[in-house]
């Protein structure tokens, strides 16, 4: 009894199933699938290329993009403006701010190599202006006054000792002044001083120390009766008639730049003059907080305007050599590659990955993707972009060509008009007409159309689609109505059937008066 019960399960169950799936058949056979294959006569379908990051192996995530056939019409339409591809030398110019600072090179510090006390000061304030060889001091040294009786001392054993008969003594006595001499000279001893003192013959108490260079006073620390041992720091002189600049440049610059550089400098201390300079040197090292390096720029200043301290503003000249150069508004920048549009002629634009350099003046280098001569979209890119990205998404899930139709089968005609022409935002009537090879009018055929308003992701804007199955008028006409919500240029398939045969298709695209 058991076994009954289990083989009449099992029998109800396939039944079921055998049902089911007949009824599911049915259900398909009547409901066709209303997915349009879409063919625009502005826009044709592809298959899409693959597309990978520029520069790497790495596959990209980002939409796949199609070449875009579009008419001249629509290129003024919606304002395409094409550029040239070029070689050319490029200089680039980055600016940015610096600020005056002394030449180091330029520095130089007043000591003495004797120990002394200072007596009299004629320089007394900083940044006061000397030049070489003019008085700074005078000091009293006991050591300096000891080492200039030896050397008149040592002149005078000269003249006594030089008739004598001995040539070896004669020589002792010249020896004997000429270092004295010397140990004067290397005591800082100025040489006037020297052969004043060989002139004369009179020590003279106090010595007066003079500038060895010419600039400004930028430390004193000379001061009546202080003592003053070899070493002190007394002054020190900056000689201004070159100065440095220290600007900072961001790190993405620096590949740019190299000692030599040509460099500009303003300041509105004096406005409408510039002063020219160069790049003397780049520190190795970046500033973690801003991200920029220090670079030192040399600047000749014979007019002293230049002054430390000041804020400067500095153009500096980065030459590139000779490169390939496009407008930046023919770059589509998508986040992980670079795109421009390639006008192949005929209204024919091919979407191509590149390689791009830096940007300058308004102009991208271009490492790779490009030849010099090509042309490229420089304006409505995004326009572009949006339209190659749907028709390379409907190249990807446009449904399979129908199946060859038997030799000799008639071929339909079809005629669409729309209601009112050009159609405008909201309700619009659409009129088909449906014929065979001799004109005669054909019944009994399922015709559906659909309105497709390509989307454009770069405005934020998402496309439409409308379908639309026609009702049968009769005597070979089909008529409906189709709600459309937004102008613009709407794609058009007009699809007629008989059962799974395809009898006519119809594409055209349609300009909608409205708003968007």
């Amino acid at each position: 009894m058991k076994l009954n019960y289990r083989i009449a399960f099992f029998t109800v169950l396939a039944l079921s199933l055998v049902l089911l799936g007949t009824v599911g058949a049915m259900w398909w056979r009547s409901h066709p699938s209303t997915t349009p294959r879409i063919i625009s006569h502005a826009i044709a379908v592809s298959t899409p290329r693959s597309s990978a990051k520029v520069g790497t192996g790495e596959p990209s995530h980002e939409s796949a993009l199609a070449p875009v056939p579009i008419s001249s019409r629509e290129l003024q339409r919606i304002g395409v403006k094409i550029g040239e591809v070029r070689r050319k030398f490029v200089n680039d110019v980055i600016r940015t701010m610096g600020t005056v600072a002394v030449d180091e090179r330029g520095l130089a510090y007043v000591q003495v190599r004797f120990s002394g006390y200072i007596q009299k000061v004629f320089v007394d304030s900083t940044y006061q202006y000397v030049r070489k060889g003019q008085p700074l001091f005078t000091i009293y040294s006991p050591e300096l006054l000891s080492t200039e009786r030896e050397y008149l001392l040592a002149r005078e054993s000269q003249r006594r000792l030089a008739r004598s008969r001995d040539p070896a003594v004669a020589r002792d006595a010249a020896s004997l002044v000429h270092a004295s001499a010397e140990r004067l000279a290397l005591w800082g001893v100025p040489r006037r001083e020297i052969e004043r003192l060989r002139a004369t013959g009179r020590i003279r108490r106090d010595l007066v120390i003079d500038s060895p260079v010419t600039g400004y006073v930028t430390q004193r620390e000379a001061l009546p009766n202080a003592y003053a041992e070899p070493g002190t720091r007394l002054y020190t002189v900056a000689n201004l008639s070159t100065i440095w600049v220290f600007a900072h440049v961001f790190q993405n610059a620096l590949g740019r730049l190299k000692v030599g550089d040509r460099a500009y400098l303003t300041v509105n201390t004096y406005p409408g003059r510039q002063f020219t300079g160069r790049v003397d040197f780049i520190y190795p090292e970046i500033d973690p907080a801003t991200r920029t390096a220090r670079v030192r720029l040399r600047f000749a200043n014979p007019s002293l305007k230049l002054v430390p301290g000041m804020f400067v503003t500095v153009s500096i000249e980065a030459p590139m050599g000779e490169q390939v150069v496009i407008p930046a508004s023919g770059v589509l920048q998508t986040g992980t590659r670079a795109i421009v549009f390639v006008d192949q002629g005929d209204g024919y634009l091919e979407p191509r990955n590149v390689r791009l350099g830096a940007e300058v003046g308004g102009e991208y280098i271009v490492l790779k993707g490009l030849k010099p001569g090509e042309r490229i979209v420089t304006s409505a890119n995004f326009l572009i972009d949006s339209q190659s990205q749907l028709q390379a998404a409907l190249a990807g899930f446009a449904p399979p060509p129908a199946a060859p139709q038997a030799a000799g089968a008639a071929q339909a005609r079809l005629a669409v008009s729309l209601q009112p022409n050009p159609p405008r935002v909201g309700r619009d009537r659409i009129h088909v007409t449906l014929t065979d090879r001799t004109g005669a009018p054909v019944n009994g055929a399922q015709v559906r159309a659909t309105f497709v308003l390509p989307g454009m992701p770069a405005m934020g804007m998402a496309g439409k689609q409308v379908s639309v199955q026609l009702s049968r008028i009769g005597n070979g006409a089909y008529g409906g109505s189709v709600t459309l919500t937004k102008g613009g240029t709407w794609q058009v398939e007009i699809v007629a059937r008989k059962g799974e045969h395809v009898l006519a298709t119809h594409e055209l695209s349609v300009d909608t008066a409205g708003g968007l």
